[in-house]
């Protein structure tokens, strides 16, 4: 009885172990397009990876991506122009703000 105590402890301290020293995977983008009504979606691309949301309201974000280095376009209704950033540094557990994009006409 005393063997099956000490296991389960043990079992017990490991899986809590296990779990309280998992990385944190990705950070998030987010922006804010004006005219609000001027954008319908973003993109979010890392080398072959694509990261694709809805802009709603003149607001976009992207969960859950990797750390790197991305470009973000923004695809817009006419008359005005798509908007592309590039180099935009994401971190892991963090979450990285574009700010204002203004689309032009």
């Amino acid at each position: 009885m005393k063997n099956l105590k000490l296991t389960m402890i043990a079992l017990a301290t490991v899986a809590f172990g296990t779990f309280s020293f998992k990385g944190i995977d990705g950070g998030s983008i987010t922006g804010k397009v004006t005219p609000a009504d001027a954008a319908t979606e973003a993109w979010a691309i890392q080398g072959t990876d694509t990261l694709k949301t809805a802009v709603s309201d003149g607001a976009f974000t992207f969960q859950d991506a990797k750390a790197g280095s991305y470009t973000v376009m923004v695809a817009a209704k006419t008359p005005f122009k798509p908007a592309v950033l590039n180099d935009v540094k994401v971190e892991d557990g963090k979450a990285t703000d574009l700010g204002e994009i203004k689309l032009s006409e």
